[in-house]
């Protein structure tokens, strides 16, 4: 892809996983840089350029955040209802990413305005997958207003 460089958050607290989704992002080749932070607090220090993230050019506004919902410090379901109450960053897509499939979090994810609710599939194959294909969705196929 040509043009501006395109960068995903990925808000996840399971080392693992975030192995997982960072190799998998990449090797999809439409990401140019993949920012992860482990906890909620750190998701809004990042989106609010605070602290350790105050370097617009090195943590630049993401174009997508993957967002886990069960988050030390802040919460997943509170990050959320923060970038999508704020004029600042309302229109970034958020995919909540997660292990939970309890109708209550589903329903309260879109009730806080997530753009897509996805929960983790347990065997790598179908993970990988699932992550190559939110990538090309959101980042290339889906028109964005900026």
């Amino acid at each position: 892809m040509t043009g501006e460089p395109l960068s995903i958050l990925l808000v996840e607290d399971n080392p693992d996983h975030a192995e997982l989704a960072i190799r998998n992002l990449d090797d999809a080749k439409i990401v140019n840089k993949v920012h992860h932070v482990q906890d909620g607090q750190e998701a809004l220090d990042f989106l609010y350029n605070r602290g350790q993230y105050a370097d617009c050019a090195a943590y630049p506004r993401p174009h997508l955040v993957l967002l886990d919902l069960r988050l030390p410090k802040v919460d997943g379901l509170e990050v959320l209802k923060e970038i999508k109450s704020s004029d600042l960053l309302k229109t970034i897509p958020v995919v909540i990413l997660t292990t939970s499939s309890a109708e209550r979090d589903l329903a309260m994810a879109y009730e806080h305005h997530a753009n897509s609710y996805v929960t983790k599939p347990v065997d790598f194959e179908t993970f990988s997958s699932l992550l190559q294909d939110l990538g090309y969705y959101w980042l290339a196929w889906n028109k964005r207003p900026w």
